[in-house]
């Protein structure tokens, strides 16, 4: 059984008092853990997301691992201690239970950017990002899936408070309202600049990664 102050370290990124010096030792080395996160699967050994990434930091993923959470499915080679104890840090973690997504992403300025590929939809430019009312809201427009899409600062000061059509301006994807899996689908082609070689097995992107 993991010791007591190996699971209370896990629960917590701060040391207390009572921690013996096991416990101490880890929390000194806590700077040369936190670039050891977990990717997190479902049970059914997908991403939970693919944009941001399903991460965990060390100390939650063995938490998890210690509630019978979660399930090991690969490991760094770098270890945490306590008397009497030892374990590799968990690299990939799979859920025991079944995590069914809801079937609609709630409607934020990310989720907005993701589904448009964070591009404006009038000229494809990457900067300068903010949202446009499609049809303005002084004309009636609502703040909604199928009414707002990204645009860059100069594309939305030209178009201004009027439509598209007004202002001889076409958007290049027609505004929907995306489900999750379209969401994660957009995700998978916007891969982290990292990836730990034992992660590269249960992702699957639509660019090619470097070797």
């Amino acid at each position: 059984m993991l010791h007591k102050a190996l699971i209370e370290r896990a629960a917590s990124a701060r040391p207390h008092s009572g921690d013996d010096a096991a416990a101490h030792h880890v929390l000194q080395n806590d700077r040369h853990l936190s670039n050891c996160p977990a990717l997190v699967l479902n049970a059914d050994y997908t991403p939970l997301s693919y944009y941001p990434l399903s991460l965990w930091p060390w100390q939650t993923a063995i938490k998890a691992v210690f509630l019978e959470r979660v399930d090991i499915v690969s490991t760094y080679e770098r270890e945490v201690h306590s008397p009497g104890f030892g374990m590799k840090l968990p690299s990939v973690i799979a859920l025991r239970q079944y995590v069914r997504p809801s079937e609609y992403p709630a409607f934020t300025r990310f989720n907005l950017f993701l589904r448009d590929r964070f591009q404006c939809q009038y000229c494809g430019s990457p900067e300068h990002l903010t949202f446009d009312h499609i049809v303005p809201r002084r004309l009636g427009g609502r703040t909604s899936w199928e009414n707002v899409a990204a645009a860059c600062a100069p594309c939305n000061l030209r178009k201004g408070g009027r439509t598209p059509e007004q202002a001889n301006m076409r958007l290049m994807n027609r505004a929907i309202r995306p489900t999750t899996w379209q969401l994660q689908e957009r995700g998978r082609a916007f891969p982290p600049n990292y990836l730990h070689e034992t992660w590269r097995d249960w992702l699957y992107w639509d660019v090619e990664l470097e070797s």
